[in-house]
């Protein structure tokens, strides 16, 4: 069986004119020194590893996820590098480096010392159902529903569901209108990004500045507090700019 040939796997992006050491990161299988490809003052920070389609499994996703942290802890300038992407040799990263770096150029003093926090408000079973129970129309249109034949409740069930969709928009906008625009309020940039399943009335994601953030920790404490009986908030971060920077990487970009 023939050994997989290496190639150069990438991370994030930082500001960096001399070779930088983070030390090393278990990564498919075996310890790697992590190192710097540069072009002028741009560095991709990357291992070598095999070339191969990597798949964005939980444990590869935290690896990745960890070289950049790691990175964060010392530079002030992170873009970070969407997973699973690996060239053939460094001469092809810096290729690539030489093709984003005018982008990276405007990028790097749009994240420096900016980090993201995220926040999911996800709403309490037992309240979600008293606030449905409370509304006249939904209730009364689950009546008319259980009154009536499959066939002949085909239509009102259409409409149960639209008015059941209806509400829990108006859920999501009193919190967007309380919770997100309060945080909004003390970060550089802010976006409320699809909801994932029923009960989730907030995805959240907020770009602060890291003096900032004992301020915004604080901000999110006070929500909680207003909140708590309703709601539960899933808090996390800081990570990089994930959110507000959208560089995608493909091999062919370098050939």
């Amino acid at each position: 069986m023939m050994a997989e040939e290496n190639g150069v796997y990438v991370f994030c992006c930082i500001q960096a004119e001399s070779a930088k050491d983070f030390g090393s990161v278990h990564f498919e299988g075996e310890d790697r020194p992590v190192f710097t490809v540069h072009y002028e003052d741009a560095a991709m920070v990357a291992v070598e590893a095999p070339i191969k389609i990597y798949h964005p499994k939980k444990e590869n996703l935290m690896t990745h996820q960890q070289v950049i942290s790691k990175v964060m802890e010392s530079e002030s300038s992170v873009v970070p590098i969407s997973f699973g992407n690996v060239f053939q040799t460094r001469m092809d990263t810096e290729v690539l480096l030489k093709n984003l770096y005018p982008q990276l150029v405007k990028l790097f003093p749009e994240v420096r010392n900016k980090i993201e926090i995220g926040l999911k408000v996800v709403g309490k079973k037992d309240w979600l159902e008293n606030q449905v129970q409370q509304n006249e129309k939904v209730m009364k249109q689950k009546q008319t529903v259980a009154n009536k034949t499959e066939a002949a409740g085909y239509f009102d069930r259409i409409k149960l569901g639209e008015m059941a969709q209806d509400f829990f928009k108006m859920l999501k906008q009193d919190v967007e209108g309380d919770v997100h625009a309060s945080l909004a309020k003390l970060a550089e940039s802010a976006k409320s990004n699809e909801t994932l399943g029923e009960k989730m009335l907030l995805n959240g994601a907020y770009l602060i500045d890291r003096d900032k953030e004992e301020a915004f920790d604080k901000k999110v404490n006070e929500l909680h507090e207003r909140w708590k009986d309703k709601v539960d908030f899933k808090y996390t971060g800081p990570w990089p700019a994930y959110n507000f920077i959208n560089i995608k990487l493909k091999v062919e970009e370098t050939t």
